[in-house]
């Protein structure tokens, strides 16, 4: 009996916190009623076996009761499982799959999964992309979200058709209003002005041009800048607005629970607020991201550590560490090493494996710290495969590559045949290109220092033409020497066959 009766409490229970909740459970039969009355909704379609849809349930909960209390916005979900008619026609292929809909019309949600996030993005779509401010709402528009942008003009007439634009453009980013009344407008930035309004750092920043005289490019990028905390955790909820941004990216590496943390993290922003514009600092999770810090070639056994990661277009990722980690970290020293890094003082980190004691293999094995040496030796042509343990095309390739090596190993005075694994180690500065997947594959012409991209048949016969093609030297065979065709069809017997069909396919990064 008192199972029975524990039993009962727990379905009570259960019933209790269902009952709680402010999310709208939706079906098939009650979808177009619940969201087709509603001016504004969003939809969640999830799978409850789904880890993401797991991970995000608490904050969605969390803003569906924010939203529902404070703006009247309903958020709603369906169970895939148990709906599936109804999440096929909605075009539903991944879980968890979130849908903005307007009087039942869908567009796809486009912002955050944290529950401060979601809150923020459903505010501005429930808006204008401009909202006029008054003096009755003025107070509390302007704290209204984390970001807000006003423009304080004699009329609506009076701000730049490139605000306007901007703030449409951006209504998802930003929260934009503009107000008429001359007494709204901060004492410090006088009349007409562009403010900005942020729940961090300095709380207000004055925009350096008045409303009719920005253009909409440098409006962005002073929203882009000023929008920035001046060290903030990075995760990835907020890393593509520092990539978009374009500027080089310095990280502090630390373990969450470091007592050391939030005064490192002080210590920093006076470096942060002297590069502002030119260097944005985060501080991130050395934990989680373990394996972003190997990337980055940050020693992960020696926290806190600091690395720089060079953005620009010109950069192209190069990464920069910090000398000092771990106890003999000194943030005190971070502003002259920043300052020698922005006048190109500083040489990247080079991440690399130790070479080989030998090169007896018919395949030469490319490490970062040799790839001058090796690549620009203008004797020889040079044909690499970049590759990834991990990848499979690149599992498939390599006996295919070996017997090409093995092909043309009378040929090592003037031919390399060699293979680099590109997730330990780095392509130095001299090298003009990035690889943008595995394998990439790249022949160099002896006496040049241009790179032909292969990216044709990866068959045994067709790379061997192509290295005899393109190369510079001669290639001349004595006549008992195996035929292409011949070495071919061994090495097809020898991985099934498989040779043909992976040609043209590259994984992705």
């Amino acid at each position: 009996m008192k199972f029975f009766t524990q039993a009962a409490s727990l379905l009570l229970l259960s019933a209790a916190a269902r009952a709680a909740s402010d999310v709208i459970d939706l079906t098939q039969s009650n979808f177009d009623s619940e969201v087709n009355s509603e001016k504004l909704a969003l939809v969640e379609f999830f799978a409850p076996w789904c880890g993401h849809c797991k991970s995000l349930a608490p904050h969605y909960e969390e803003a569906a009761t924010e939203l529902k209390t404070k703006e009247g916005i309903k958020l709603m979900k369906v169970d895939c499982t148990e709906n599936q008619e109804l999440c096929q026609e909605h075009g539903v292929k991944g879980y968890p799959t979130l849908k903005v809909f307007r009087e039942g019309v869908a567009a796809d949600y486009g912002g955050p999964r944290k529950a401060d996030g979601i809150i923020s993005y459903m505010l501005k779509q429930s808006l204008p992309a401009i909202s006029e401010v008054t003096p009755e709402t003025h107070d509390e528009f302007k704290t209204k979200d984390k970001v807000v942008v006003i423009a304080y003009a004699k009329s609506e007439n009076d701000i730049a058709k490139a605000f306007k634009n901007v703030s449409d453009q951006y209504r998802d980013n930003f929260l934009f209003g503009y107000a008429t009344d001359p007494s709204l407008a901060p004492s410090e930035a006088g009349f007409p002005s562009i403010v900005m309004y942020k729940k961090f750092d300095e709380g207000m920043v004055v925009a350096p041009e008045k409303p009719s005289a920005l253009s909409a490019e440098s409006l962005v990028s002073w929203l882009k800048e000023q929008s920035t905390p001046l060290m903030d955790q990075v995760s990835p909820e907020n890393f593509a607005t520092y990539a978009e941004q374009g500027i080089p990216l310095a990280y502090l590496f630390i373990k969450p629970d470091d007592s050391r943390l939030n005064s490192l993290v002080q210590s920093i922003k006076p470096v942060a607020k002297a590069n502002k514009g030119k260097v944005n600092f985060v501080w991130i999770d050395g934990v989680t991201f373990v394996e972003h810090g190997k990337s980055l070639n940050i020693d992960t056994e020696s926290y806190p550590g600091f690395v720089i990661q060079d953005m620009t277009p010109e950069g192209k990722g190069k990464k920069y560490v910090y000398p000092a980690s771990g106890d003999k970290f000194n943030a005190d020293a971070l502003a002259s090493w920043i300052q020698d890094f922005e006048t190109g003082k500083l040489a990247p980190s080079l991440k690399s494996a130790p070479p080989p004691a030998s090169q007896d293999e018919p395949v030469h094995i490319l490490v970062g710290s040799e790839f001058d040496k090796v690549i620009f030796d203008d004797d020889k042509d040079v044909f690499v495969e970049f590759y990834a343990p991990w990848c499979g095309h690149c599992q498939r390739l390599a006996p295919i590559w070996d017997s090409l090596g093995e092909h043309f190993e009378d040929f090592k005075n003037t031919l390399t045949i060699a293979k680099m694994d590109a997730t330990e180690n780095d392509l130095p500065a001299s090298a003009p290109f990035e690889v943008p997947g595995f394998p990439t594959l790249k022949f160099k012409r002896a006496g040049t220092r241009e790179f032909i991209d292969y990216s044709g048949d990866r068959s045994l016969e067709a790379l061997i033409s192509f290295v005899t093609e393109n190369s510079n030297n001669p290639i001349d065979f004595e006549d008992d020497h195996n035929s292409t065709e011949q070495v071919a069809d061994e090495v097809e017997a020898e991985v099934g066959g498989d040779a043909d069909a992976e040609s043209g396919h590259h994984d992705e990064l």
